[in-house]
């Protein structure tokens, strides 16, 4: 991964036009920075050729300009996230991509969003609950790659932690998982599971 000085032009732009840059500083944590290279390097072993990508709970777009800064053949990302606070902050961050047409920041809840993407991502299973997530995942199409991360973090705004790998390989009901593994970060543990609907 190269994040190249235009690209990071447009997040400093992201952070200063944000209406809470503090909170969009959140997004750059070394932890939250550390858990989404790990993810990109654990795709990337699972990429064969040109795909889509749909990012769930995409927060303000950080992952999706890191995919765009790897020699992933990525055609284009979609950011869904119900803050609608986030698409304007995703598209600046994303600027780049936004303006040729690769990048597309939507305001949805993650349940009622149809994705017809190759690749689907949430880094967010700790922030919805048990029946959201299920819901969430029935409403997936079939035979998709997916990607999903969750933490044992225990703070108030985390609505379901797994405190350990096997618990969220439990609440994550996926059958065909090619990866599966844990990041122990500063002050808590990331978990990440890779595989097909």
């Amino acid at each position: 991964m190269n994040i190249d000085t235009e690209h990071l032009h447009h997040w400093m732009c992201a952070i200063r036009e944000s209406t809470d840059p503090i909170r969009t500083l959140d997004a750059f944590w070394a932890g939250q920075i550390k858990s989404k290279e790990w993810l990109i390097e654990e795709l990337s072993k699972h990429i064969n050729g040109p795909v889509t990508v749909d990012v769930h709970c995409g927060w303000v777009g950080t992952l999706a300009s890191m995919l765009f800064c790897t020699e992933l053949p990525i055609e284009s990302i979609q950011s869904i996230d119900i803050d609608p606070l986030c698409q304007s902050v995703a598209t600046s961050m994303n600027q780049i991509e936004s303006n040729s047409g690769r990048f597309r920041a939507v305001t949805k809840d993650i349940c009622d969003f149809h994705s017809y993407a190759d690749v689907i991502i949430n880094t967010s299973c700790e922030h919805i609950s048990q029946e959201e997530y299920d819901s969430w995942l029935s409403n997936l199409p079939i035979e998709r790659m997916i990607v999903l991360q969750s933490t044992n973090y225990d703070i108030k705004e985390h609505n379901r932690i797994a405190h350990n790998l096997d618990e969220f390989m439990h609440q994550s009901h996926i059958k065909n998982v090619v990866f599966s593994g844990e990041l122990e970060l500063l002050k808590y543990s990331r978990f990440m599971i890779i595989g097909t609907t």
